[in-house]
């Protein structure tokens, strides 16, 4: 394989460096339907998963991190290296990740799509986020959510959007593992309840903790935002809602801890109870 024969982009005034560095607006990413994804572990995610990864760019005093050298060869081999693989200029890499420090590779992904059936389907575990806007929080339900192994993340509107690179960054390749959904809950939620799932909040005044639900049965965690938690309209949709419990001094956990919390507790009874 040489690289040599990547094309090379050093100005910042490129026509596909401009198109890349669009990415950054929610407008042309709903646009375009496409979003850039940042860092070695993130386009190994991609590249791994069955998402369309339309360019990879990296640095080219760097040179292609040798795990992506692998995975290139690898997808050579098999024919399957459909992606452009471009070489490009510090200044080309910071203006299309928007970062003071840019990473040594970025990549160009189309959007990810999600069948609203699997919502419904069996024993589901679906964590639902209503006004969340921190892409951090957002990021690490995401993450929690992947790991216990739910079903998928609905992203209600109002909260941040999922291709904002902060989000991205903050769900560390999570986002390609599981389904996640941008809808209006308004419409979702009475499927739900359709289907026999049980629509689960929190509340300080709830009667009854985390450990005292059952979290075997169909279930959708309903998560609201960091300062005014669920809405009044979603929270009126909501069957049962429980409270975690606190013994110390804190005042309260931010919302991506407290999904943690439930979302473990969930595993817990689901995988582990009778341990």
């Amino acid at each position: 394989m040489n690289v040599n024969y990547d094309p090379l982009i050093s100005s910042v005034q490129n026509d596909k460096v401009k198109q890349w560095a669009s990415l950054l607006d929610k407008k042309y990413r709903d646009r375009t339907g496409q979003f850039l994804i940042e860092g070695v572990h993130l386009v190994l995610e991609a590249l791994k998963g069955s998402v369309g990864v339309m360019a990879i760019i990296y640095d080219a005093e760097r040179g292609i991190p040798a795990e992506l050298a692998t995975v290139r060869e690898e997808r050579q081999a098999a024919g399957t290296n459909d992606a452009e693989w471009v070489q490009a200029s510090r200044a080309v890499m910071a203006k299309c990740t928007g970062t003071d420090t840019p990473p040594p590779v970025f990549a160009v992904v189309t959007k990810l799509s999600a069948d609203t059936k699997t919502l419904f389907t069996g024993n589901c575990l679906v964590v639902v986020l209503d006004g969340v806007r921190d892409p951090g929080n957002a990021g690490t339900i995401i993450r929690s959510a992947d790991a216990v192994g739910a079903d998928a993340v609905i992203l209600g509107k109002g909260s941040v959007d999922l291709y904002n690179p902060k989000t991205v960054r903050s769900t560390m390749g999570s986002l390609f593992h599981l389904p996640i959904i941008e809808a209006d809950l308004l419409a979702l939620l009475p499927q739900a309840k359709a289907h026999g799932i049980k629509l689960i909040g929190t509340s300080l005044q709830a009667q009854h903790t985390c450990y005292g639900y059952d979290w075997t049965q169909p279930t959708w965690l309903l998560m609201g935002s960091e300062s005014e938690g669920l809405s009044r309209d979603v929270r009126e949709q909501v069957d049962e809602s429980v409270i975690i419990p606190m013994v110390g001094q804190a005042e309260s956990l931010n919302v991506a801890m407290a999904a943690t919390v439930l979302l473990y507790e969930s595993l817990r009874q689901r995988e582990y109870n009778n341990l």
